[in-house]
């Protein structure tokens, strides 16, 4: 099966190509364009470099969110154009799950947290089961980086633009568990979607081009508020 995925959730854009879990092709584009100007130029040359079509694509990933309003309104509106346009099925994936990928399979508790403006920060709990599969405890929540305090014995690995660009906050004062993840894993990889597209593929949930939107978390003209990040208890 051949997945193409993209995402546009938040600074940087990613596309890549893979034949069932093989990556084929997968590309991190991080300049100060916006990001429909970069996007189906990236797709296009995706396909050049793989030799693929995009008719013979069976599957489409994107990031639904959270994430930037501009960054997901594109990404959808170019995901329901494919899904149009060639019929074939598609699915929408966590931008904070995709990210999580970056920090490896790990017994530790990771962290997603990317930045949201405002002073606050996007962020959500994951952890690897015992069949090796990531998932999400809690829901995504937009907050204030003072308030990110995870309750819990085991380390937490923090992953994201966020994370670094809030790292002395996150740390406080007596935080010994907690481990920043570096500069080369802050941004989401294409690849990441793809792979969690799948799964979401093999489970069916699968998207209703008419019915999906973008996941904001907090409305456009928000204003930053005391918020708390919830504790988990592990």
């Amino acid at each position: 099966m051949l997945t193409l995925a993209f995402d546009t959730a938040f600074k940087t854009a990613s596309v890549a190509i893979l034949q069932d879990n093989v990556v084929l092709y997968d590309v991190l584009i991080n300049v100060d364009l916006n990001h429909s100007e970069v996007l189906l130029p990236a797709v296009n040359q995706a396909c050049l470099q793989t030799e693929i079509r995009v008719t013979d694509i069976d599957l489409f990933a994107c990031t639904v969110g959270p994430g930037s309003f501009t960054g997901l309104r594109i990404g959808a509106g170019t995901l329901k154009g494919f899904i149009l346009a060639t019929g074939k099925p598609a699915v929408g994936v966590s931008s904070l799950m995709a990210l999580a990928l970056n920090a490896g399979k790990s017994s530790k508790i990771i962290c997603s947290v990317m930045d949201a403006g405002r002073g606050q920060v996007y962020a959500a709990y994951f952890r690897y089961n015992q069949k090796g599969l990531l998932e999400q405890i809690g829901a995504d929540e937009v907050v204030n980086p003072a308030d990110i305090d995870p309750d819990c014995k085991k380390e937490v690995f923090f992953v994201g633009e966020g994370a670094i660009k809030y790292a002395g906050i996150i740390r406080g004062t007596n935080k010994k568990n907690i481990v920043i993840a570096s500069g080369q894993q802050q941004y989401i990889r294409a690849s990441s979607v793809a792979v969690l597209g799948i799964e979401k593929y093999r489970r069916n949930e699968l998207l209703d081009a008419e019915k999906f939107g973008p996941v904001y978390l907090r409305s456009a003209d928000a204003y930053p508020k005391k918020t708390f990040f919830k504790k988990i208890n592990l």
